[in-house]
């Protein structure tokens, strides 16, 4: 008879039936790379008639999490629930119960991360989080094993494709941000409640998570360092092509001088680079290290099928005998860059009724704060000026001394100019 890995899932929404589906479709074929058969016992979830009928009754469903926990068969347990709780619970729980771990939780490991980490080390077990980031692509086991002999500088990447749908609408046609928003909704690629996308919070834990693997430092999540996409219009969008750049929600991590640069935003990226030609729903992650140099790794971030792959990518390593167990580099030191400190070039567009009157009074106050100007474009009622690069504390000071002087009536939008990207 042949070795059995026995596995119990926690969720069944769309990554959860994606899983069960693909190894049942390529059963021999991982059977074969596993050197083991996969078998998911138990599924736990809301709704266990869609359990039963997807699987014809060959996993045992129901609603209690314990029923994984406490099955001495069960060696792997797959969280696909989302959210923090019960996951984290449910997570630590089968740890200390002797199980290896697979989940695609960025939201808990980005916050929660170090805590289920430690825990998986006193237990000797592992955890392992493929699907936590940039769906199909396999960025984390390139940073884990590919690139595991570089010191990495950069990440920089396009980690959301709700966000990367809805811009690349935008670029292609003249659609409001609320219209390409509606449109991603109604093809399923974004939530009835799209916040967490939109806001960039998804990406930034996604962030969170390759900041970790690349330099060795805790879990590390700041909401301070987070910017979304939900006030970008139309204009700016056409003003961005009119200057060669696309508009992109680019999370990225840099090291300057043993220091760590964490930021996402909404980021203008020259229109011939490859990120830039990075469309629809997709994601692209760039990592830079000083052995390879420039990588990109480019695929479908989102989706079952996609999630799914990864999931059973784990399930094949944990099968394997492989461990996954992150701690933070000891000879690692490095601290978070200031928000205030961080520099950039800037994309900032002005609006007035009174064009000259807007001109005479902002270039006088940036030159005031010395922040050089590099370019300025005036499009009807709209001054776009392209700025040099500078830190972000100065650059806030000169933006709220302009609105104080127009009694808070001036309307402007700012974009970060993307430093180096392929």
């Amino acid at each position: 008879m042949a070795e059995k890995l026995i596995v119990g899932m926690a969720g069944f929404g769309t990554v959860g039936s994606s899983v069960y589906q693909v190894l049942k479709r390529n059963a021999a074929l991982i059977h074969t790379r596993a050197g083991k058969q996969i078998e998911i016992k138990r599924v736990v979830c809301r709704k266990t008639d869609k359990v039963i009928l997807q699987t014809q009754g060959n996993v045992i469903a129901s609603n209690d999490l314990n029923s994984i926990i406490d099955d001495p068969s069960i060696s792997v347990v797959i969280e696909v629930m989302g959210g923090i709780e019960p996951a984290k619970t449910f997570i630590l729980n089968a740890l200390k119960n002797g199980k290896d771990v697979i989940t695609a939780n960025k939201a808990l490991l980005a916050t929660h991360g170090d805590e289920i980490f430690e825990e998986a080390r006193k237990q000797n077990r592992s955890v392992f989080f493929e699907a936590s980031v940039a769906g199909g692509i396999p960025v984390i086991k390139a940073l884990r094993e590919g690139l595991a002999g570089n010191q990495i500088s950069k990440i920089s990447g396009i980690l959301n494709g709700t966000c990367n749908y809805i811009l690349s609408a935008m670029h292609k046609t003249p659609l409001s941000f609320a219209e390409a928003l509606k449109n991603a909704q109604q093809l399923g690629y974004a939530e009835a409640d799209p916040t967490f996308d939109i806001e960039g919070l998804d990406s930034g834990h996604k962030l969170s998570i390759l900041t970790s693997l690349a330099f060795g430092v805790p879990f590390h999540f700041d909401i301070t360092a987070v910017e979304g996409i939900k006030g970008i219009s139309s204009l700016d969008i056409q003003f961005a092509q009119k200057l060669g750049f696309v508009v992109k929600l680019l999370a990225t991590v840099e090291k300057i001088n043993d220091r760590l640069a964490y930021q996402v935003a909404p980021t203008l990226i020259p229109q011939n680079s490859i990120l830039a030609q990075v469309s629809d729903a997709m994601n692209a992650v760039e990592i830079v290290g000083d052995a390879v140099g420039k990588t990109l790794f480019y695929g479908a971030g989102a989706g079952g099928e996609a999630t799914a792959s990864a999931v059973l990518a784990d399930v094949i390593d944990i099968a394997k005998g492989h461990k996954s167990i992150v701690k933070p580099d000891s000879a690692t030191v490095v601290t978070f860059l200031d928000n205030n400190e961080k520099r950039n070039k800037n994309y900032i567009r002005f609006n007035s009724s009174s064009l000259n009157d807007l001109t005479n009074h902002v270039l006088p106050t940036l030159e005031k704060h010395q922040i050089v100007v590099e370019k300025i474009e005036e499009i009807n009622e709209n001054l776009v000026l392209l700025t040099q690069e500078i830190d972000e504390k100065t650059l806030q000071k000169a933006l709220t001394e302009l609105s104080q002087t127009y009694c808070n009536q001036l309307s402007f939008t700012r974009f970060r100019l993307a430093k180096s990207v392929n």
